[in-house]
């Protein structure tokens, strides 16, 4: 109920409907404030200015008065209907419950300025030429000579509140009191008042006129005030004429006199009871439309508050788990931080030694060569000739040999001082600022469009899609189907396409179906399976695509015959390996007794012989008075009995116990002619130009046959 309480309130106001009246927009206002609002139009003999809005205008109308409105945002809000000249600009206001409302720019006259006039309890009479502009929608009307009694009252609006009033107020409070109302103790039943203790010894004295009243409890006259009939609305043009008929063209309730004298004479009408309950129907079956609509709409909130907890919880847990990925990029740096620090110290370690082993070698050969120069120098102040001539020539070499020693690269440094390694870290870098979020997670499983998934003869058509608000990349889609026959699940289709048709199906066969979605994180999980029939009845024509060359189609590939005198082959355009199947064909030429062969064969028998004589195919051949099976050019089981022009060959292939039999005009010819058939097979058949035969393919079994029943099997090839 709380819900409803904006519906219940004026738009200019803000408070609950007091006397509400039904403007033509079906917009609802309040008696008082709809006099408080309008405006005295300056163009008193405009033609226009006659139309009334109360009664004259009805809901097919309102196109027009949308067109001709011209409310903006800069004027007044008062429209150009009925050749109103609009308003100086003027700000608009807003009612307490929001509605914008554009007041009058020039005060109303003293009287409008009053609900009541003093001592009368009715409204003034309102300015001739005044003009209404509906708060809500900014409709601009112009009221005729009733004014605002053109209006029809809203009393269904007026109970709806009176008892939401009722319903809300926790104690009934007294309706005299002008300020702080008290508490109500009595109710009267004639006056309709509800009093407080002052207010009736003062208003209502138990004597005189009044000492007949009957006063009663607040929450008796509650139930009593509720329980009184309800005034009986009456007609805006008629007053004293109650409303007893509905009119269909205007939409509105109407009086015995307005059909007889007024505008309404020509209109359709109903009674208006009748369509009191007509339109309650409809407003129950809206309701309930909306009530749906309503309870999705609460399922949908919920759902979203769910989505909000989701969101925050997700976002929480991710939040951690990028923290934990950046804290472990950083932990695998420090641990290569460590390891390139390492190898610097054992080339900082490394570069030391050899630099302190050159400079003790250095050391120890240099104090050497010193000492060797010293010596010399002693040797050489000797004053004995032959002494030093004695050691003279090996002082020399030795000096030589020395000196040698110090020129081999001695004197160059066996280590740089700098440090040759250089830290790459551009890679790494470029990796860190490249250090992005990618697809995770694996795809939903994709919905199956029902609607669009059908199956025709012997394929089947699937469609699917992504789940709603699914951001998940998907790379593509696999589709799997079972054998038929409640067997394993195999990949028929693998691609980015969302619809695919499977054909070469085996007929009537329930197949089952699958499909997932797989990116690069790998494959999601499966959608729900659908279950599809193919066709119990093969339909098929002769397919030209694999017919010898010789061979002449016609009636959509129904019609056969050929331009040679040799056998040559045509074969159907569909394949069997499961099911009962049977087909006939109508012979429309037959000249010089040809021997047509009629039968079935895989998809790579030889075309330019006649049929049966390799081993790919098994078939009957017959001439106009016998005839013969024949497999792998062996021939079987003669049978008297051929065929003319107009004649009928039947062909029957029961996979359910593997035979092949033949029938000319609806008679079986000679025993079961094949049998322990397994594989793929099409129906083909061999002729020359001095045959043509009409295909008839997707007939019922022959009334004969009972599939399943045991026979016994011709000769078997």
């Amino acid at each position: 109920m709380d819900e409803m309480e904006e519906e219940l309130k004026c738009p200019v106001c803000g408070s609950f409907f007091r006397e509400p009246i039904i403007l033509p927009c079906s917009h609802n206002i309040c008696l008082a404030c709809a006099r408080n609002i309008l405006v005295q139009t300056p163009d008193a003999e405009s033609p226009q200015s006659s139309r009334a809005s109360g009664s004259g205008v009805s809901d097919y109308d309102y196109l027009d008065l949308d067109k001709m409105s011209l409310y903006s945002e800069a004027d007044s809000g008062y429209g150009s209907y009925g050749g109103f000249v609009s308003a100086p600009t003027t700000p608009c206001q807003k009612s307490p419950n929001g509605v914008r409302v554009f007041p009058p720019t020039v005060p109303p006259p003293p009287q409008a300025q009053h609900h009541l006039l003093p001592h009368t309890g009715v409204l003034p009479p309102v300015p001739r030429n005044s003009c209404l502009t509906c708060p809500q929608c900014h409709r601009s009307l112009t009221l005729d000579d009733r004014g605002l009694r053109g209006f029809p009252k809203n009393r269904v609006l007026e109970g709806v509140v009176d008892r939401y009033q009722q319903s809300k107020a926790a104690a009934l409070k007294c309706q005299l009191c002008e300020k702080s109302p008290r508490e109500a103790t009595v109710m009267c039943e004639q006056c309709d008042v509800f009093y407080c203790d002052p207010c009736r010894l003062r208003c209502h004295p138990p004597r005189g006129p009044l000492a007949k009243h009957r006063l009663v409890p607040p929450a008796q006259g509650r139930i009593s005030r509720r329980t009184s009939p309800r005034k009986i609305s009456t007609c805006t043009e008629h007053e004293l004429e109650n409303l007893s008929m509905y009119c269909v063209q205007c939409k509105t309730p109407v009086c015995y006199q307005c059909l007889e004298d007024g505008k309404h004479s020509t209109h359709e009408v109903k009674a208006l009871g009748a369509m009191w309950k007509l339109h309650k129907g409809q407003l129950s079956q809206a309701l309930n439309v909306l009530s749906d609509r309503a309870t999705e709409a609460k399922e949908f909130l919920v759902q979203l508050r769910n989505m909000v907890q989701h969101i925050q919880e997700n976002g929480v847990e991710f939040e951690a788990c990028l923290v934990a990925q950046c804290d472990a990029l950083i932990e695998a740096l420090n641990r290569r931080k460590a390891q390139l620090l390492s190898r610097v110290t054992k080339e900082h370690e490394h570069k030391l030694s050899v630099v302190r082993d050159q400079i003790s070698h250095c050391t120890v050969k240099l104090r050497q060569t010193t000492g060797l120069m010293e010596y010399c120098l002693e040797v050489i102040k000797e004053n004995d000739p032959s002494g030093f001539l004695q050691i003279s020539d090996a002082l020399i070499r030795r000096v030589h040999m020395t000196e040698n020693q110090w020129g081999k690269g001695s004197l160059t440094p066996r280590m740089s001082s700098d440090f040759d390694l250089t830290l790459d870290s551009g890679p790494l870098l470029q990796t860190i600022h490249q250090l992005d979020f990618v697809q995770m997670k694996v795809p939903a499983a994709p919905i199956l469009q029902l609607e669009e998934c059908c199956t025709q003869t012997n394929s089947a058509t699937l469609s699917w899609k992504q789940p709603p608000l699914s951001t998940i990349a998907v790379d593509g889609y696999i589709l799997e189907l079972d054998d038929g026959n409640g067997g394993q699940f195999r990949e028929v289709y693998v691609g980015t396409e969302m619809i695919c048709t499977v054909d070469g199906l085996h007929f009537n066969s329930t197949y089952k179906s699958r499909v997932k979605a797989f990116n690069s994180s790998g494959v999601g999980q499966y959608s729900k399976t659908l279950v599809m029939q193919t066709s119990e009845i093969a339909w098929f024509t002769f397919d030209p695509a694999s017919a010898h060359p010789d061979i002449i189609l016609s009636n959509d590939n129904l019609t056969v015959t050929c331009n040679s005198y040799d056998d040559r082959v045509v074969m159907g355009n569909t394949g069997f390996s499961r099911g009962v199947h049977y087909w006939e064909m109508t012979i429309d030429r037959y000249d010089n007794h040809p021997d047509p062969a009629f039968g079935i064969a895989r998809a790579d028998v030889m075309k330019d012989v006649m049929l049966g004589k390799d081993d790919k195919a098994w078939a009957m051949y017959v001439d106009n008075n016998r005839s013969w099976f024949m497999h792998n050019n062996s021939h079987t089981n003669r049978t008297d009995g051929g065929i003319s022009k107009g004649a009928t060959v039947g062909v029957l292939l029961d996979f359910s116990r593997g035979i092949l039999l033949f029938l000319i005009n609806d008679e079986q010819q000679g025993p079961v002619a094949f049998n322990t058939l397994e594989g793929m097979y099409y129906p083909a058949i061999s002729l020359n130009r001095n045959v043509q035969v009409t295909l008839h393919s997707g007939l019922p079994i022959p009334d004969f046959y009972t599939p399943g029943e045991s026979e016994a099997a011709g000769s078997v090839c």
